[in-house]
């Protein structure tokens, strides 16, 4: 019995070790199904999240990409529609405009963390600030500019520092790197970038839109050259303002326009001053003895006369509607040819040429050769002459130059045309093509220029005539003087504006040099030099007329350019 019980006794132990070993079996197997579960569940979380991440980073990376792409699209778009500009060059390649990329810093005082370091490096970079000031500033609340323009170099130096505080920003720009040399023909731009004057203004779509430079006719050396007279001769003379013309006759291109007072482009000055307008193409005067040539070329051209045609018992003096007209020069004398009517510059000479022309014809010649209506030009600043009703006292008057306004390039024009065989012209700054057999327009008849080539030569090269400091050797210069008294709101002053119509060669013109004070003074000092050769000269102005004024500068202008034209030309 006691056997049999400790038999099943056993039994039932290892029953319950194999029970026990089973369930231990189990209990590991079900744990260990557990933990790879988990560690797949654990992984996948991990593989999602890193997925996730990976997946936004790359949506991030993708949008600032994108964004940064159409910011550089956007800056590139608004810099060609609205901020470049075309550069401008003169007619051998010069820059006379461009537009260019400054840099600009500035330092907003409320980003600064440390500013004893931040004075410390900026004073490395720029040594020669003033930093009590800039302390102040930095110390204030207010963002300002620390330096504007400044160079690539000392840019990347900045922008190296780290500093939040420093605010760095890039601007298109147009600079002009004459400054007044052609200030009134290239004109000013405003602050958004548009022209508000000059060929900045009248090609302001153009220069926008254009991917190639627009070139000038204008040349750099002759400009400064020229302008370097003109301030020279404004000391001299005290003149309150002046202006000269240089200009191809045979095709309307200038090479030189000058007005002073001028100012500096890159400073973008408001000019609200009269005394500031160009007076070149703007400026609108009563020239004086200077329209005599027209009066003689327009008797030239309708066959009235020729140049050796008489005029006996000249008075010094008459009247139309009881107003006197009399000869600025009461020793000329009472018989005179009609070439020396214009050589000894005679008023009632010119009147009495005029009578055979007669109102007519007198105004379609002025208007022909384009004295009297305002001239189409590449720029807007362009004077308005003064209109007026002919009759024969206005014809009178208007022979010798007196009660008719016109402008310097409108005087220039109508000497172009006068002098070049008879062709009009359109006088340019802007370059061209010009085809050499395209065909011309001729206004003139026959051979009146070659006549009046002939009588403008005289007045320079004979004792007779008025403007013999103009005759340099070697030259051919003709020319005629004008001297007329201002007119200050229909009141003739003492003032006076005097011209100088210049032409060379005479034999083959090419140039006319146009210069005009405005208000000119005798000077005491100055020395007259005949640039003839002949070794005569003088002290002190005698005259305030334009044959000791006008034509003493254009002399002196044709003696420093001739040699460049005649190289270059």
């Amino acid at each position: 019995m006691k056997n049999l019980l400790l038999s099943k006794l056993k039994i039932k132990i290892r029953m319950s070790k194999k029970k026990n070993l089973f369930i231990f079996d189990n209990f590991n197997y079900f744990n260990y199904e557990k933990n790879k579960s988990n560690l797949n569940i654990s992984f996948n979380r991990v593989a999602f999240i890193f997925f996730l991440f990976l997946t936004l980073g790359f949506i991030f990376l993708l949008k600032v990409i994108y964004l940064g792409s159409l910011e550089k699209n956007i800056y590139k778009k608004n810099i060609a529609k609205s901020d470049n500009r075309s550069t401008v060059i003169d007619r051998e390649g010069n820059i006379i405009a461009k537009s260019v990329i400054l840099k600009n810093v500035g330092i907003n005082p409320n980003l600064v963390i440390d500013k004893k370091r931040l004075l410390i490096n900026l004073q490395l970079i720029f040594p020669n600030k003033d930093y009590k000031k800039i302390k102040k500033k930095i110390n204030g609340k207010k963002f300002f500019y620390f330096q504007k323009k400044i160079s690539q170099e000392k840019y990347d130096e900045l922008i190296l520092l780290g500093d939040k505080s420093i605010i760095t920003e890039q601007k298109i720009s147009r600079i002009y790197p004459h400054k007044n040399l052609f200030s009134h023909l290239i004109g000013q731009i405003d602050d958004d970038n548009n022209g508000i004057s000059g060929i900045e203004k009248s090609l302001d779509y153009e220069l926008k839109t254009m991917e190639e430079p627009l070139k000038l006719t204008l040349d750099t050396e002759l400009q400064y050259l020229i302008r370097e007279e003109l301030n020279y001769f404004s000391d001299i003379f005290k003149n309150i303002g002046s202006a000269t013309i240089l200009m191809n006759v045979n095709n309307g291109e200038i090479l030189s326009m000058v007005s002073l007072p001028d100012f500096n482009l890159n400073k973008r000055e408001k000019i609200e001053d009269v005394n500031y307008i160009n007076r070149a193409s703007k400026g609108v005067y009563e020239l004086g003895s200077v329209f005599k040539t027209f009066t003689i070329a327009a008797a030239l051209n309708e066959d009235v006369i020729e140049p050796e045609t008489e005029f006996k018992d000249l008075p010094k003096s008459t009247t139309c509607a009881g107003r006197p007209i009399r000869e600025y020069d009461m020793k000329i004398p009472s018989n005179l040819t009609a070439e020396q009517i214009l050589i000894r510059s005679g008023n009632i000479g010119s009147l009495r040429i005029a009578q055979k022309i007669g109102i007519e014809k007198f105004k379609s010649f002025l208007e022909n050769i384009g004295v009297l209506n305002k001239i189409d030009f590449d720029i807007e600043e362009v004077g308005q002459p003064i209109p007026f009703r002919w009759g024969k006292c206005k014809l009178a008057t208007s022979s010798f130059g007196h009660g008719i306004t016109t402008t310097p390039l409108q005087l220039a024009k109508g000497y172009s045309i006068i002098s070049n065989g008879g062709y009009n012209i359109k006088p340019t700054i802007i370059k061209k093509n010009f085809k050499e057999k395209e065909k011309k327009n001729k206004i003139l008849n026959e051979g009146v220029s070659k006549k009046i080539n002939l009588i403008l030569r005289k007045i320079v090269s004979t004792k007779e005539g008025t403007a013999n400091f103009a005759n340099i050797n070697g030259y051919e210069v003709g020319g005629k003087t004008g001297t007329a008294q201002k007119s200050v709101n229909g009141v003739y002053t003492k003032n006076k504006i005097n011209t100088f119509v210049a032409i060379f060669p005479t034999s083959k013109p090419k140039y006319v040099l146009v210069v005009l004070l405005d208000e000119p003074k005798i000077n005491k000092e100055y020395v007259y030099h005949y640039k003839d050769g002949s070794g005569w000269k003088q002290k002190g102005t005698p005259y305030n007329t334009a044959g000791w004024t006008s034509v003493e500068i254009a002399g002196k202008i044709i003696e420093k350019i001739g040699p460049i034209l005649a190289t270059k030309y």
